[in-house]
């Protein structure tokens, strides 16, 4: 028998309960309905290392999400940068094209594989706009490589909300959840590395030492550095840049 897959409601419980040093009696209600609502994959320990990224922003400059899915991350940054009276603009990219371990999808003619990037990529624009009106991030429709060009080039591209918004400049945080081969995650630590203000946070998903991903291989060289120390490793790590 297949092991029983623990339900969104169980994850929070667990962020709640054994990642979490203090209590916020006030967000809990909300943490339990986003999870309940907002599909994703977020690693529960993640909560708590983007909690204290946000708490600790040596500076206002921009914050980057790379790799959005449906938004629950999204929607955490968000209201975390509420909760911490935090300024600093959230951008978010991602091209909603999925590698083929998501083509097992088609595999019973329930669904078309484009439309099911499709709908991913609308409940996105969905989620984010009900959770975070008030704040809407800059959602840019882009693989990392593509927003870290248009980023250098200081361009002005629409976002998904259709907004117009310059590009360019130093980040404070990252959050790298894209593509984790390893490939992939180096461009993508790399590429956040040269905007990254000293202090900045970069948080790179699937990074635990027992993960047979990329970004695992990754960060056995990442931690060798220097130049970044780290911060908080619950299981993924999270780094600060000295």
């Amino acid at each position: 028998m297949a092991p029983k897959r623990p339900s969104l409601g169980h994850l929070y419980r667990r962020a709640k309960t054994f990642l979490f040093p203090y209590k916020r009696l006030e967000d809990e209600s909300f943490y339990q309905a986003l999870y309940i609502a907002n599909p994703g994959m977020l690693e529960p320990g993640n909560l708590y290392c983007i909690d204290y990224a946000i708490r600790h922003l040596p500076t206002d400059d921009p914050m980057l999400e790379i790799g959005s899915f449906c938004g629950l991350s999204t929607n955490l940054i968000t209201f975390l940068k509420r909760r911490h009276r935090r300024k600093n603009r959230l951008f978010a990219c991602d091209k909603w094209q999925f590698d083929e371990t998501y083509r097992d999808v088609t595999a019973f003619d329930v669904v078309d594989y484009n439309d099911y990037q499709a709908f991913v990529r609308e409940s996105f624009i969905r989620n984010v706009r009900f959770f975070s009106a008030h704040d809407l991030p800059y959602a840019m429709e882009m693989f990392s490589d593509e927003f870290f060009e248009y980023w250098r080039r200081g361009d002005t591209p629409r976002d998904l909300f259709g907004r117009e918004v310059k590009l360019g400049g130093p980040l404070s945080f990252c959050y790298v959840d894209g593509n984790h081969a390893y490939d992939f995650a180096r461009r993508d630590f790399e590429n956040t590395d040269h905007y990254l203000v000293r202090g900045g946070f970069i948080l790179l998903d699937d990074s635990a030492d027992h993960h047979p991903f990329g970004s695992a291989d990754l960060m056995k060289e990442v931690r060798r550095r220097p130049d970044y120390e780290v911060v908080l490793k619950n299981p993924n790590y999270l780094l600060r840049k000295k």
